[in-house]
């Protein structure tokens, strides 16, 4: 069955927009290279294949091409030193990340779509293709090759993986180009994953197709006695260096997560439990509660925000913001923001001190900090709308703006959730346009469920106010909240294309 040509365009933008090119090493195959050139044009435009010193047609072939960037060299070095000219080629040329396909035409171009899903999923990892081999006619010498390598890629860095010898990956290139190796030839491909492992590189895999000519058909440069030799060597090689160097490095790597994790909770504790809110407590409690003393506190808290976030509170992780229009925090607005993390709410925190939030019922009630939440005006989302309106109603008059996280809960996997009607209602109540937040990071520096924060980059952009006008024309306030949930689909799949190139 044919696929649409929507979804081939779909693929190509979606790899444009992601830097992501397709590297082809070929050594003798000028019988299969241009039917495996012309399906990959299907998906990806720009393709870079490296000659490794072919002595058949294939420079003749790569001559009449013209949309192939070609790398060449005279003498043949063997499919590791070919690979790896590829990613650097791809590096120069810009490319965060280049899939690599065999030029024989094992592989289905078809399956660059499950790269770049995977890509998406796990950015700046690298992605193997595991191929399924039922029904696939592949050579007893391969399938025992396949065993092999797939048990000591175990023994070398503590991991499992289905198929370690596929051709069909996405390497991030950046992370890639420049890594040094042992060897060049067929053996490359097993070494390559150890050293991305022992680099903290993380590896994935997706299910691909392929298809073994019949043997009579097929041009390989497999030589079971010399590169077994050669693949036993490397494997006593890399067993000494994953005692030496590469287990140690992981061990050091876990160490260092544990060390970042330790120092931002003692940060936490010391300055927000042990130092903030004693200081908040003893300046609430001496004198009346009064108007000027919450703006002032309103004030502390941004501070104290700020200083967490841009004060080394999470040691490796670079934190960016954007503002389309400062003026937006100078009026009373219903401020939306995706959530991701524990950490959303002091990424939001440092725009403006007329900002309260609507939290959860445990935050309210923390016996830390719940204290300066509740003097905060804070105020707990179990209430309901009806219960929570005179008090909204005046933190508006007040000047205030209203956060509110129109998804209700953080997500698991950073991908926006539905959207809630709830802010939309208040917006609409009170007649209020909506200033929407995007953000990006906080889900991937400490993910749901994990304990151990991560380096990375939190980013946060906040777009112009989305007007009263603008709100109604969307329809009522379901419409408003599925409409402003596209948005923010677009929006973050924009922030994800731009900034995991560099993860």
């Amino acid at each position: 069955m044919t696929e649409p040509t929507d979804i081939h365009e779909e693929v190509r933008e979606g790899l444009r927009q992601r830097a992501i090119c397709v590297v082809v090493p070929t050594y003798n195959n000028a019988g299969t290279l241009s039917d495996v050139l012309n399906d990959i044009r299907r998906y990806c435009a720009d393709i870079i294949v490296v000659n490794d010193g072919s002595t058949d047609g294939t420079a003749d072939i790569l001559a009449q091409a013209g949309d192939v960037t070609v790398v060449a060299y005279a003498r043949n070095r063997g499919k590791g030193y070919a690979l790896k000219q590829g990613l650097l080629k791809a590096r120069d040329m810009g490319f965060a990340y280049a899939v690599t396909m065999d030029a024989d035409g094992q592989h289905y171009a078809a399956d660059i779509a499950q790269m770049l899903e995977a890509n998406r999923a796990h950015p700046g990892c690298l992605i193997v293709g595991a191929r399924r081999m039922e029904g696939a006619a592949q050579d007893a010498g391969s399938s025992f090759a396949n065993r092999f390598a797939n048990f000591w890629f175990a023994v070398q860095t503590g991991r499992r993986l289905p198929d370690t010898q596929s051709g069909f990956r996405l390497y991030p290139v950046k992370k890639m180009g420049s890594m040094w190796y042992l060897t060049s030839r067929y053996e490359a491909e097993l070494e390559l994953l150890v050293w991305a492992d022992w680099h903290g590189i993380g590896i994935h895999s997706v299910p691909v197709g392929v298809y073994y000519p019949p043997a009579e058909e097929r041009v390989s440069h497999f030589r079971p006695a010399a590169d077994f030799a050669r693949i036993s060597v490397l494997n006593t090689v890399l067993c000494v260096l994953a005692v030496v160097y590469g287990y140690p490095r992981k061990l050091l790597r876990l160490l260092g997560r544990v060390c970042r994790t330790v120092y931002s909770f003692l940060f936490f504790a010391i300055f927000v439990l042990c130092i903030a809110t004693p200081a908040v407590w003893l300046y609430l409690k001496i004198g009346p509660v009064t108007e000027a003393k919450r703006r002032k506190l309103h004030v502390l808290i941004q501070r104290c925000a700020r200083f967490v976030m841009f004060g080394h509170g999470i040691p490796g992780v670079k934190t960016k913001y954007a503002v389309a229009d400062p003026k937006v925090f100078d009026k009373p607005a219903i401020v939306i923001c995706n959530h991701q993390s524990h950490l959303d709410l002091l990424c939001q925190l440092v725009f403006t001190p007329r900002m309260v939030f609507l939290t959860k019922e445990w935050v309210w009630n923390n016996p830390f900090y719940g204290f300066i939440i509740r003097h905060a005006e804070f105020y707990p989302v179990t209430e309901g709308v009806e219960q929570m309106a005179p008090k909204l109603e005046s933190l508006i008059g007040r000047g205030y703006q209203i956060a509110v996280y129109p998804e209700g809960t953080r997500s698991r996997d950073c991908r926006i959730g539905r959207f809630h009607k709830g802010a939309f209602y208040l917006a609409e109540r009170f007649g209020l346009d909506i200033v929407p937040m995007y953000l990006y990071g906080p889900g991937k520096v400490l993910p749901r469920g994990k304990a151990l924060f991560r380096k990375g980059t939190i980013y946060v952009e906040v777009g112009p106010a989305v007007t009263r006008a603008e709100l109604e024309a969307m329809g009522d306030t379901r419409q408003q909240a599925s409409c402003m949930r596209r948005r923010y689909q677009a929006k973050y799949e924009q922030l994800c294309n731009k900034i995991e190139q560099d993860v």
